[in-house]
């Protein structure tokens, strides 16, 4: 594998006795398996893979890496539908490749947190084929099972996000089981305590092999209502298409009883207790709950007691608007001022945030103001995989497809493929040099090529190396990490907030807008310059002149 060399020196990892905190204000290194690095040829990412090429994340300077699943698994959805929970699976490597990964890693100063996805499994999961057989059996009740209505039909109106009835028909047991996704993902039954216990003993597998902390997938989910009872219609004024796409009639209802149901935060409470034997170590988890999206976040990470952190999709959908980033942080510090949530404009879940929001024309300056963004809002940061170089969604033709939710929907929606691609590391070097294999699981797209790391690394100006001093810069100025916030007004279009911490006090503004714009400093400061990468504004006279998408941060 040819790779670029970087001189990264290994950053002394602190006693994690004295470094408890290390996930609040942490930037956070996305990386999907599958499409990062293909070690052995196949056209797939692996283990090996990635560890060959975590000099590179250090070298960004995050904190930590997130791996999307590694277990065992009949990819179906790509390793979100488990049957080992503590097995890799083989396309991936095996138990000593994760263990030489963490190790390398933790040389590096990364800490390294792993995707769970404990609110189904696959359906060949031994658990579930047990449950299956009948209705006695010792795993009988460890999936959600009930009785057809008497005319044959699902117990209720639940929908399934990947489309049609959350329920399918199993002929063994003569009963409907409960998939929110695929039906080849059966959920868990989290009202049995003994399903908790398992799965917080394969938690436990994981912590004990030095593992940094948890990504939680639908950590909302994890719940039903025993009632069963019908979600209602959703009001037209409620409806927001944020946790399933416009076209997908899952929008259709409030999810009052499939999911966010009160039982899941005595859950959380056993598990942050697990957590809390492993000192240092943290989880953040994932809401998926376009009516009331704010409030389980309050309810999940307020107080010490359940999760450290978690992501809405605030910021993985919506308009880049300075209302609407205005409105957002205005009720994320209303409805959890104790709480912590963690930032992501792109993930491998949605279209990738330079092509969702960058229709401007002015691509070049929308991507800088968006690092500068994420890397000065109030919260810990996710960065994906490809974002520091400024990657935008991949078009792909419908027979290039694998993702079985943009099959399902195709065309109005495309399904995830397109932010899934493999990562470009060398322009002119075959499927860019992620892999040697003569077709890989996605197509490396062309256009892609034009923004290899091998392009950008060393040169001046280019997105890459803007990532790499926004971080240092971030890291620099501890009110930019673990900082309070505070909203100040601006004009139409300008987003302003103060973060401030013990000793540093930062006047951040952002232009959200393609033409340029004023800002009046408020009465009493008088910002002096950081030297933030990027900004070329300066204060005269009061007013801060910013370009179109440009930003100013300044202390005060």
């Amino acid at each position: 594998m040819s790779a670029i060399t970087m001189m990264t020196e290994p950053r002394t990892e602190p006693d994690q006795e004295l470094d408890r905190d290390w996930w609040r204000g942490a930037v956070i290194y996305q990386i999907y398996p599958r499409s990062f690095q293909d070690h052995n040829g196949d056209g797939v990412g692996d283990l090996a893979g990635i560890t060959a090429r975590l000099d590179y994340v250090a070298d960004l300077g995050v904190d930590a890496i997130w791996l999307s699943p590694v277990f065992t698994s009949p990819m179906k959805d790509f390793g979100y539908d488990v049957s080992d929970y503590r097995g890799i699976d083989p396309s991936f490597g095996t138990l000593e490749d994760f263990d030489r990964l963490v190790q390398k890693a933790h040389s590096l100063g990364l800490k390294v947190i792993i995707d769970q996805v404990i609110s189904h499994s696959s359906d060949r999961h031994p658990w579930f084929s047990e449950s299956r057989q009948n209705r006695t059996n010792q795993k009988a009740d460890w999936y959600v099972w009930a009785d057809a209505k008497p005319d044959g039909t699902p117990p209720n109106n639940w929908l399934s996000i990947f489309g049609g009835s959350a329920w399918q028909w199993d002929s063994r047991r003569m009963q409907y089981y409960l998939h929110n996704f695929l039906v080849s993902q059966p959920d868990l039954n989290f009202h049995n305590p003994d399903v908790q216990d398992a799965l917080l003993g394969d938690m436990r597998f994981w912590l004990e092999r030095g593992v940094d902390g948890f990504r939680l997938d639908t950590v909302n989910f994890y719940f039903h209502s025993l009632g069963l009872e019908s979600n209602p219609v959703v009001r037209p004024e409620d409806f927001n298409a944020s946790t399933a796409p416009a076209v997908n009639p899952y929008n259709f209802q409030e999810h009052l009883f499939d999911k966010s149901r009160p039982e899941n935060l005595d859950f959380l409470k056993r598990l942050r207790a697990l957590m809390d034997e492993y000192p240092g170590k943290t989880t953040v988890g994932e809401i998926g709950d376009s009516q009331h999206q704010l409030e389980v976040m309050a309810q999940y990470t307020s107080g010490d007691e359940r999760l450290h952190m978690a992501y809405t999709f605030d910021y993985l959908g919506g308009e880049f608007s300075a209302e609407h980033f205005r409105k957002s942080i205005a009720a994320t510090e209303a409805a959890a001022p104790d709480g912590w949530i963690c930032l992501a404009f792109s993930n491998h879940d949605v279209v990738r945030h330079v092509s969702r929001w960058a229709a401007h024309g002015q691509e070049a300056a929308f991507t800088r103001l968006a690092c500068q963004l994420i890397l000065s809002m109030r919260g810990s940061v996710c960065l994906y995989q490809g974002e520091e170089l400024g990657l935008r969604e991949a078009e792909l033709a419908f027979d290039d497809l694998v993702d079985p939710y943009g099959i399902e929907f195709w065309p109005q929606f495309k399904g995830r493929d397109g932010c899934r691609t493999p990562m470009v590391w060398q322009a002119h070097v075959r499927n860019g040099a992620f892999s040697t294999a003569e077709r890989t699981w996605l197509p490396v797209p062309a256009e892609h090529l034009i923004h290899a790391v091998d392009t950008q690394h060393g040169v001046e100006g280019s997105v890459l190396e803007f990532y790499r001093a926004m971080l240092r810069f971030r890291r620099e100025h501890p009110a930019l990490a673990k900082g309070s916030i505070e909203l100040v007004d601006g004009p139409g279009g300008v987003l302003a907030f103060i973060r401030e911490v013990e000793g540093e006090r930062l006047l951040c503004v952002f232009n959200m807008t393609d033409s340029a714009a004023e800002f009046v400093v408020p009465a009493g400061m008088e910002p002096r310059d950081l030297g933030c990468p990027g900004v070329t504004a300066a204060v005269i006279e009061g007013e801060i002149d910013l370009e179109p998408f440009g930003a100013y941060i300044g202390r005060v």
